[in-house]
This record gives structure tokens, C-alpha cells and sequence, in this order.
């Protein structure tokens, strides 16, 4: 799932992400809100997450999401490196900066699903 609030950049990720082998976006939303109204539908394994959104930010969705569904990974992605701190404390499993290479998002997906213990991966 991918879950940002500016629609070219979320429909940019989706694109990059989807031409990969083995990964799939099942769902994007624009705020954490609608976010957790999809996730109640259909749980992702992992969440690609926009720190600064509207209605719902991403660190809020993202503790929200890790009390409701431990089992799905989050990868916190935003402008401000600075967020790392708060974000995996609020329970992101790897944080990445916007404007990182989508093989760098690439590698944080294979290297969250396919190893559920990597603790705040950086590429």
C-alpha cells in the first residue's frame, strides 16, 4: 500500500513500484484516515508511509496501524530526515527520505517481507 497525500507523487511510487517483479501495490490512499479504512478491508504486508499528510499523519496512521495489525511492516517515507527518531519510535520498521532511489525502496520492500525481524533498515 502506498499512502501519500500528493496524488503525483503517490501515483509516481505506485508506477515505479508495480514495474518490479513479485511486488504488488494493492491499494493507495491520501491520508492515514483512509488508509486504515482500507487496511480494515484488506491488510497489505507493507505500508509505504508519507510522514506529513492531512486529516491523519502518517506517524498517528503509523501507531495506529502497529497496535491494530503488528504483522504489517511500514517503511515511514518523507522529506525530513529528521523524523527518523520519532517515526521509528512510533513503529515504522525502515525510514527512507523522499528523493532516495526507488532501487533503495525496492530494497527496503524485499528486505522487510522477506525477513520479518530487519530492525530499521537503511539503504
Amino acid at each position: 500500500m502506498v499512502v501519500e497525500d500528493n496524488s503525483r507523487a503517490r501515483q509516481a511510487l505506485t508506477a515505479s513500484i508495480s514495474l518490479q517483479e513479485g511486488i504488488q501495490v494493492t491499494a493507495e490512499a491520501s491520508n492515514g484516515v483512509e488508509a486504515i479504512r482500507l487496511i480494515e478491508r484488506h491488510p497489505p504486508d507493507i505500508i509505504l508511509m508519507d510522514l506529513q499528510m492531512p486529516v491523519m499523519d502518517g506517524l498517528e496512521a503509523t501507531r495506529a496501524v502497529k497496535k491494530n495489525w503488528p504483522g504489517i511492516k511500514i517503511i515511514a517515507l518523507t522529506m525530513y530526515p529528521y523524523y527518523e527518531p520519532e517515526a521509528l519510535a512510533a513503529g515504522a520498521d525502515a525510514f527512507l527520505v523522499k528523493g532516495c532511489s526507488v532501487s533503495d525502496v525496492i530494497s527496503a520492500i524485499h528486505a522487510l517481507f522477506q525477513n520479518n525481524e530487519v530492525d530499521n533498515f537503511h539503504p
